[in-house]
């Protein structure tokens, strides 16, 4: 499916204002209510858009570290990917997993309530994954843009 000049508009008020009833994102982006719903049915269904989420303060609810972790694993191992993977997927503190070509073959976002937490995470969950080779961590000092909109 290709979106036209209306889908992009549509999108457009979407992004910049995810919380706008039905009538009120049709307005601006001048179509009817049915006309807009239609659409965003069509542009859900091809896949165009794939949900509406919740952006969320972590430190507004006491989660005040934040760190990267870049995995390498043993890739001697034909299951490395899924067996870490699985494991990685089972811890609740890990955000996002990201998987690399390159050096680097795994990122995880962890966050923690403090650096104690993060320290019990990272030893008694994270290092206990299996198949890793190297793991280097970057702990998030500030974040100095954010966003998923992008200019359509």
């Amino acid at each position: 499916m290709q979106a036209d000049d209306i889908d992009r508009r549509i999108l457009r008020y979407m992004q910049a204002e995810p919380t706008l009833a039905m009538v009120d994102l049709a307005d601006k982006a001048g179509v009817t209510s049915a006309t807009c719903w239609r659409r965003i049915e069509r542009m859900t269904t091809a896949g165009i858009i794939q949900g509406q989420r919740a952006v969320i303060d972590w430190g507004a609810l006491g989660y005040d570290v934040e760190v990267s972790l870049r995995v390498t694993l043993d890739k001697t191992q034909s299951r490395a990917f899924d067996d870490f993977l699985a494991g990685a997927r089972d811890i609740p503190e890990v955000i996002e997993i990201q998987t690399f070509l390159g050096q680097v073959d795994v990122r995880l976002n962890v966050l923690a309530r403090d650096m104690s937490h993060y320290q019990e995470i990272y030893r008694e969950r994270i290092l206990t994954l299996p198949h890793i080779a190297d793991i280097e961590a970057l702990m998030l000092i500030s974040e100095l843009t954010s966003g998923e909109a992008l200019p359509i």
